[in-house]
């Protein structure tokens, strides 16, 4: 039986070869990435899991696991040699185009400030903007999900506009509750459940990001557009 590498035929590698660490005996983490994050790679990323996907279909178990600008390929390495897997998505890399399936848009209204938001007029001030403008500014960018990780159903959204970038707090919070609206680096999340967290907390939502009585657990999926609006000011 012909292997995947073998079926896809001789094809040029890009110039630049992306690097493939192993991780384990059935694992490669993919990683095309060269500094700083980059939508229209994520794109690609998103586009190569759906085509690995369809390339493997039902025959063979595996799984796919999108993170910010590289992919954790997962498989059986008794059916697919890691080198063949290897070879297979550096091939797979070079024609796959950034991902163009209908983007969802998806809008979170939130209640910034108050106990929830404890971090907001600080983060106000030190971008040298008044709360309101802060929170215009947060709530008019529009983020995109990079991926899903950390816990389930956290989305690691970009698009946080670069005056509002912040380092990670250096002490954690411990206990960090469910819904609430955070900042952290370059980005922006929800928290899916009440958990420890490094991010600033600038407001709170109702909407449940991560339901395992849904039909789609979780609520964002890498690609989709979300915007946050405004359901009121508490100071």
């Amino acid at each position: 039986m012909n292997s995947l590498v073998e079926l896809l035929g001789p094809q040029t590698l890009p110039r630049t070869t992306p690097r493939i660490h192993a991780a384990g005996a059935g694992a490669l983490l993919f990683d095309p990435a060269n500094g700083s994050f980059d939508a229209e790679l994520q794109q690609r990323l998103i586009a190569l899991a759906r085509r690995i996907h369809e390339s493997f279909g039902n025959d063979s178990p595996h799984e796919v696991v999108l993170g910010v600008n590289n992919l954790l390929f997962v498989f059986d390495p008794l059916r697919i040699h890691p080198r063949d897997a290897g070879v297979l998505l550096q091939r797979m890399w070079e024609t796959v185009e950034p991902s163009l399936h209908a983007r969802r848009e998806i809008e979170i209204p939130v209640v910034y400030g108050g106990q929830a938001g404890e971090d907001l007029m600080e983060l106000a001030a030190s971008a040298s903007l008044d709360v309101r403008e802060y929170v215009r500014r947060h709530s008019s960018a529009v983020y995109t999900v990079a991926c899903i990780g950390s816990m389930p159903g956290f989305a690691y959204m970009t698009g946080l506009p670069a005056e509002l970038h912040v380092p990670r707090r250096k002490v954690p919070r411990m206990k960090v509750p469910v819904g609430t609206v955070i900042v952290g680096g370059t980005q922006a999340g929800v928290m899916p459940c009440t958990a420890p967290s490094g991010w600033h907390l600038i407001g709170k939502t109702d909407v449940e990001m991560f339901r395992l009585d849904r039909r789609e657990a979780c609520l964002l999926a890498p690609g989709d557009r979300v915007q946050f609006s405004v359901k009121r000011i508490e100071l």
